[in-house]
């Protein structure tokens, strides 16, 4: 697996840079400084730039030539219609809002699955300049010293994130019953959209847990691995392990990880601090 990082980890800098060139530049129209950035709607708040999308082709042509037989399921182009032992889970963008706006929070997310069990995983904050990888069973780092999940055990005294579906204003399952609950059982509650970094924070501790419905395989499959191989348990809201094919996910240091699950079970009815 050595192998597998030392083309991702380059690959996540190369694209980093990418985005690091582009920030800034704000939204076509805003007022912005020269040349300012591209961008579309895929949906209601759903935002794609230019810069997703050239991210993201640098990274693709990087992992065809190295591994021109596995498959790559990329959020911009989809899955690939090659069906293989191996498969790629590529996030150029993760936090396509913050990064349109000069929000500085975003990162690119480059994970490796072996018929659906994670392999390796990078989260690159080119801001920050701070690399998050893991190999399976090796551990995981940030920027080459070893990350440890937090010791926090009690839920009334745990830091925690969230997101929100791009449906949120339209459909019934939107997360709002389920951060009012946890807002008044957990030390606080942070939304910052970027699903790739709030998994990376549990992993290096800056964060005790973080969950999220409808999330995509590319936003958490990196994130995910670091955090398990940080010392830290990650689950669908349920509490399986399918956490790639079902699209809700529940991450944390494994101390409050039960407490989280009967948060999201039991709603009102789950004790409070």
């Amino acid at each position: 697996m050595t192998e597998f990082l030392s083309v991702m980890e380059p690959l996540a800098r190369e694209a980093g840079a990418i985005l690091r060139d582009g920030y800034g530049r704000g939204l076509t129209g805003a007022g912005a400084a020269d040349q300012p950035i591209a961008v579309e709607y895929k949906g209601a708040i759903d935002l794609v730039t230019e810069y997703d999308r050239r991210s993201e082709a640098l990274i693709i042509a990087g992992l065809r030539q190295a591994f021109p037989t596995h498959a790559i399921y990329a959020e911009e182009s989809g899955r690939s219609a090659t069906q293989a032992e191996y498969e790629w889970l590529v996030d150029p963008l993760d936090g396509t809002t913050n990064f349109a706006h000069a929000f500085p929070f975003f990162a690119v997310s480059i994970a490796l699955a072996r018929r659906g069990r994670l392999l390796a995983g990078v989260v690159y904050d080119p801001l920050r300049d701070e690399l998050f990888s893991a190999r399976a069973g090796q551990g995981a780092t940030l920027n080459g010293t070893r990350l440890q999940v937090s010791a926090q055990a009690d839920l009334g005294r745990a830091f925690l994130a969230t997101g929100f579906a791009y449906d949120v204003r339209t459909n019934p399952r939107n997360n709002f019953a389920e951060f009012r609950q946890f807002l008044v059982r957990a030390l606080a509650v942070r939304r910052a959209g970027a699903a790739a970094l709030d998994c990376a924070y549990v992993a290096a501790g800056r964060l005790d847990g973080y969950w999220e419905f409808r999330i995509k395989p590319w936003d958490i499959g990196a994130g995910a691995l670091i955090v398990l191989e940080a010392g830290g348990r990650v689950t669908t809201a349920e509490g399986g392990d399918d956490y790639l094919a079902v699209p809700d996910i529940v991450v944390s240091n494994g101390h409050i990880h039960e407490q989280m699950l009967r948060v999201l079970r039991e709603g009102d009815e789950a004790p409070r601090p």
